[in-house]
């Protein structure tokens, strides 16, 4: 359940599942579990200390790595997972992830049920909302307790020039003075975090993103389409991954595997970033006017009645 509130902490409206809400699970998680699936017969399955600087398209359809530690392997297929700064890319495509004018500060709070009641009750036991025009303040309730906050606003890139990040107050007192006005309850997402404040400036790859068809390369998730958050781009992921494994296993060559997958995932891929790009022009609107508010389509009105979560003493 998503609750949508204004800035005074007055619930205007609910996005229950089945209102285009995406599941959501831990990635910690989700790694953690995967890394004790993984075939402990097969030595070399993973390997630390071997980060890649660079792939080069060879001959014959194979790809080189070439390792940080000034080490190459050849192999006949590299499948670039490596994120939004991915070092696979460029052997397919010139794009680059350029700023989209929004960040996304991220915040933490641990134990919430005990130690940040508030903050509890802000969020309840899915996720919280709250909007005007250039800035939002979103919690999302996590497991075992944890609470994260992303403070959301449209802006330079620089937002915090003449601000060290690694002060946790002087981050906190920028980032109050762009909320002014707003409930207290709200205003507690910023004050009563634990820990310090992370920057994380939006970049997107530019929609749609394509490339010519390199024999032994290939893209999936964030290296492939990086877009503005929407719920997606870690489910994007993994259907990308299980569809790529389904295309390798499925194919007699990688060339016919390679074709097949991102016949398929290119265009999806384009079309969820559209949505995306939509929902952010939407949600995080060039205006610092209230009437800014949520797509319809994608988070129906239910008016409620006028509903302040009390304030933590």
């Amino acid at each position: 359940m998503t609750i949508i509130m204004a800035p005074e902490a007055r619930v205007t409206a609910r996005a229950a599942e089945g209102w285009g809400v995406t599941p959501t699970s831990s990635r910690t998680g989700t790694f953690q579990r995967a890394s004790r699936h993984t075939p402990s017969d097969r030595t070399g399955t993973v390997r630390w200390g071997h980060s890649v600087r660079a792939v080069t398209p060879l001959p014959h359809g194979t790809a080189r790595l070439h390792h940080h530690n000034h080490t190459t392997e050849d192999f006949d297929l590299v499948i670039g997972a490596d994120g939004a700064w991915s070092r696979v890319r460029p052997a397919l495509s010139d794009a680059q992830p350029s700023y989209a004018g929004v960040t996304l500060v991220e915040a933490h709070f641990g134990e919430v049920d005990h130690r940040h009641p508030g903050i509890a009750r802000l969020v309840g036991r899915g996720t919280m909302s709250a909007k005007a025009g250039r800035r939002s303040l979103v919690l999302q309730r996590n497991s075992n307790g944890h609470v994260r906050a992303y403070i959301n606003f449209r802006g330079p890139r620089d937002w915090h020039a003449g601000v060290d990040l690694a002060d946790t107050e002087a981050v906190r007192v920028r980032l109050l003075a762009q909320y002014q006005g707003w409930d207290e309850s709200l205003l507690d997402i910023l004050r009563d975090n634990e820990g310090g404040f992370i920057n994380r400036p939006m970049f997107v790859l530019p929609v749609p993103h394509t490339w010519r068809r390199v024999p032994g390369i290939t893209l999936l998730g964030d290296a492939a389409h990086l877009m503005p958050p929407a719920g997606v781009g870690a489910n994007l992921a993994l259907l990308d991954a299980t569809e790529l494994a389904q295309s390798v296993i499925g194919h007699s060559t990688i060339a016919e595997a390679l074709d097949a997958y991102e016949s398929v995932m290119l265009p999806r891929a384009a079309e969820n970033a559209k949505t995306a790009q939509q929902m952010l022009a939407g949600l995080m609107p060039d205006t610092d006017s209230d009437d800014a508010a949520f797509p319809d389509s994608l988070w129906p009105a239910d008016p409620l009645p006028d509903s302040r979560p009390a304030h933590a003493s």
